[in-house]
Order: C-alpha cells, then structure tokens, then sequence
C-alpha cells in the first residue's frame, strides 16, 4: 500500500523524522529510508537498538508514529501514478485483488477511504494480525489463503525492497515498482518485473509473466 498505492513513503519519513526526534533520535531522508516497508514497531525496535537509552515504551512511540503518519495521508494522501488504470485492468482479467500492508488496520482503511480504492479489494490484510513483518513471506501466505489460492498462483506488486524480498519468498511473482530514488538497485533484480510506476503495466506484461 504505502508507496504503491499511496504516496506515503514521503510521509512515513516525515512522521518519524518528528517523533524520533522528540525523542531526541535524529534521522536522515537516507536512515528513514533504509527501513522502507518494514512494520512500524520493528522500525522502532530498529532504532532503539542503535541509539539505546532514548525510547523507554517502544509501543508508545510506534503508536505516535503511526497517529502521525494517519494525520498526515488524511489531509495530504494521494494515490500513485497508474493505480485505478492497473485495477481496472486486473479486473477485466478476472483476477482477485488483494491488498497486503506492513501498516496498521487504522491507516489502511484511511488510505481505502481517502483514496476511494477499497471496492478493488476482496482481502485487506494488515501485518498487525500476523507474527512476523515483511522481509519474512507470512502476510503474503495469509493473503493467499484468505483469497482461497495457492501462492504460485499469486502476483505481487511491491514498491520496498524488502517487499519484493517476502513476495519471492512465499513463491510468488513479483513486479516491483520502486520510489524513484532506489529505482536500478541491484536488490530488486529479484523481481520477475521492475517498472518505474503502475502505468507501465499491461496486458502484454501480464501475459509474460
């Protein structure tokens, strides 16, 4: 969702660049990039680990990062290049979407309402309701089931590396669409496609992959 879906990404580093520093961590653009499509409270866990002795309730400043970020797609949310484009076309196709997020239910269903997307979707699923965060495959297995599929049956879209990184895992194909800063990063050559928005995509795409 976050980067895909919606342009967030900008957003995310800005409500961490604020909260962290309230706490008195102080962050670059690069180091709130680094942890790109990452659960909230393991980016926390991340950080505190590097600059121990700031964070005493690492739950706290996770759910003020959060409350944060919310605020911010709320007044300012804007979908990417290509989003309605590309569901219209999965739709034509017949296929089921899914939409698997390392965010929190709260901030996804601000996202599907704000943006008007939530009518794609058959399955949301967020990686609060599972054990483990991307780069592990776990929210993508759930999806897959929740969807009624096997993961090889299953395409993936991922704008983080570490997306791409558990959608390969769980045996998936995976199209990458990286922010325009990381794009050419010799990470995403995991992926089965790498495209530079979602307006790339197309039938003849589909068919290949």
């Amino acid at each position: 969702m976050d980067g895909l879906i919606v342009d967030s990404e900008p957003l995310w580093r800005m409500a961490e660049r604020t909260v962290f520093g309230s706490y008195g961590i102080s962050l670059t653009e690069e180091q709130c990039r680094s942890t790109t499509g990452i659960r909230v409270d393991n980016v926390v866990a991340h950080w505190n680990s590097i600059y121990p002795g700031h964070i005493a309730d690492e739950h706290r400043c996770a759910s003020e990062i959060l409350a944060e970020v919310t605020r911010l797609v709320k007044a300012n949310g804007e979908p990417m290049p290509g989003v309605h484009q590309a569901a219209r076309l999965f739709a034509s196709r017949g296929y089921s979407m899914a939409l698997a997020s390392a965010s929190a239910m709260s901030l996804i269903n601000a996202v599907l309402d704000k943006l008007d997307v939530r009518q794609y979707f058959s399955v949301v699923q967020s990686a609060e309701n599972v054990k483990y965060g991307k780069p592990h495959p776990e929210i993508f297995l759930a999806t897959a089931e929740s969807l009624g599929t096997n993961p090889e049956e299953c395409l993936v879209l991922e704008d983080s590396i570490y997306g791409v990184i558990a959608g390969k895992a769980a045996r998936m194909k995976v199209i990458a669409v990286p922010d325009k800063e990381l794009f050419g990063r010799r990470e995403y050559g995991v992926a089965d496609a790498v495209l530079h928005s979602l307006t790339e995509i197309s039938e003849a795409l589909l068919d290949e992959l």
